[in-house]
């Protein structure tokens, strides 16, 4: 975003830059950039994806200040590694909008590109995404910029390495083959995305176009898996041969110290539930910079790797985090919970989703093997996680669960507001009571069925 949108918002007081009152900004389901905020509980969001996912300490810092200035100093980390900004009001966003370009960040129009957040760091890395953004978007900028393209779009550059994207589910995905070679996949993850094309950046790069154009030519909210498997096939005749060509999806533990293969250490950072207070990031940055590190990636799964910090002083930062409310350890229960903004940050939440998660880890830990993620969503559109899970959906009544699905699924048990405690409690328990020796907490749940859950939940 340049500085001439910023000036254009501050300019016309409280709209969004685009003539728009607060009362009519970017309807929910959509993403919040920076010109287009997103109305929540706790004022305006802005969502934005700095280029490269990259950020110095300093501009991170910078980042901090501003949103404890224009915003209510809550930052988070979404599932797919992108920053929001909380608690902003119409007046501010411009405001916010100066700071970011004033600190030198660089946050590219159009639909995010999401790269691998070690690109040009890891020597296991097959072939640089950030190489690959940068030709998308010069060779792309019209078809990128095209009011015609869901807002929701997602792309997905994978260079491979040890912290890929296989996991991550997208539109559109770059999967690098070789240095020099990319596949082109449409609608999924890494092991059930459909490829489409294959060859060197510019073959590839074409693919894409050939897609946004399908996109545009269906219209505003279409996503690739509208695309009729007819057309696909006239477009790309060599899809039927490709089928065969994927990438396993791995879902690899973020927090914790990593050696790479040269020898330079990263140090992956988690805000409890992905969010964060700026103080409590200036603090932590400010001791990182102490101890030599320059740079951050934001990454999937709600955090960011620190880099530049020497191996004989990584551990100090490592062992600080948590005083600030950081997870930099591996293993941490709280890394399988997927928890929304909640009651007092989203407007349409029906319960204070990270209370209850502090509350669940303390009361059920036998929930958290790593064989499950709990999926904790305020409300049945489930912000927080995509994937079916082990989900407490919020009502008006109390609470829905799901025992493998997703927040707007029909519900294995409904249960009463003030039962939860109770509710988790018994669960907890019924696992613990009917695991069997090596069995694990989704598989114990799964045999039990909801017939078992529900029986469980119901005794007193």
């Amino acid at each position: 975003m340049g500085i001439e949108t910023a000036k254009a918002i501050d300019r016309k007081g409280p709209t969004d830059g685009h003539g728009r009152t607060a009362a009519k900004m970017r309807a929910r389901g959509a993403c919040p950039a920076l010109a287009a905020p997103m109305a929540t509980g706790d004022g305006l969001l802005v969502r934005l994806r700095p280029a490269g996912g990259a950020l110095t300490l300093p501009q991170f810092r910078a980042l901090a200040c501003t949103a404890a200035a224009h915003g209510n100093g809550i930052l988070e980390i979404t599932a797919r590694g992108n920053l929001q900004i909380r608690g902003l009001r119409a007046e501010t966003v411009g405001r916010l909008a100066a700071d970011i370009d004033a600190a030198g960040i660089t946050v590219p129009d159009g639909p995010a590109i999401e790269i691998s957040p070690l690109h040009g760091l890891d020597p296991e890395e097959l072939s640089d995404p950030a190489a690959m953004e940068l030709s998308l978007r010069s060779t792309l900028q019209d078809l990128l910029a095209s009011p015609q393209l869901a807002p929701k779009l997602s792309i997905v550059a994978d260079g491979g390495g040890t912290f890929g994207l296989s996991a991550l589910t997208a539109d559109i995905r770059f999967v690098a083959q070789s240095q020099a070679t990319w596949l082109v996949a449409l609608n999924g993850d890494g092991a059930t995305a459909t490829p489409v094309a294959i060859g060197p950046t510019e073959v590839a790069v074409s693919a894409v176009g050939e897609v946004l154009s399908l996109l545009t030519m269906l219209g505003p909210g279409s996503r690739a898996r509208d695309i009729d498997p007819a057309l696909l096939r006239a477009r790309f005749p060599a899809l039927s041969e490709l089928r065969s060509i994927s990438s396993g999806a791995r879902k690899i533990p973020l927090a914790g110290l990593r050696r790479l293969a040269d020898g330079k250490t990263v140090l992956g950072v988690r805000p409890e539930f992905g969010q964060m207070r700026a103080a409590d990031l200036i603090a932590l940055l400010d001791l990182a910079m102490a101890h030599g590190a320059a740079e951050i990636r934001l990454a999937p799964g709600r955090g960011f790797f620190l880099l530049g910090l020497a191996a004989d002083t990584a551990p100090a930062v490592q062992a600080a985090a948590a005083q600030y409310g950081f997870n930099a350890q591996f293993g941490e229960k709280a890394e399988h919970i997927a928890a929304c903004a909640g009651a007092g940050a989203c407007g349409s939440a029906f319960y204070e989703t990270r209370g209850l998660a502090r509350r669940i880890l303390a009361a059920a830990p036998a929930l958290f093997d790593g064989s499950l993620t709990l999926h904790l969503s305020g409300c049945a559109k489930g912000c927080a996680h995509a994937r079916p899970a082990l989900t407490l959906t919020g009502t008006a009544e109390g609470y829905d669960l799901i025992l493998n699905g997703s927040a707007a699924d029909r519900p294995d048990e409904r249960i009463a507001g003030g039962r939860i405690d109770f509710a988790i409690e018994r669960l907890a328990r019924s696992i613990e009571d009917n695991r069997g020796a090596g069995e694990s907490a989704a598989a114990c749940l799964t045999r039990l069925g909801a017939i078992g859950v529900s029986k469980a939940l119901r005794q007193e």
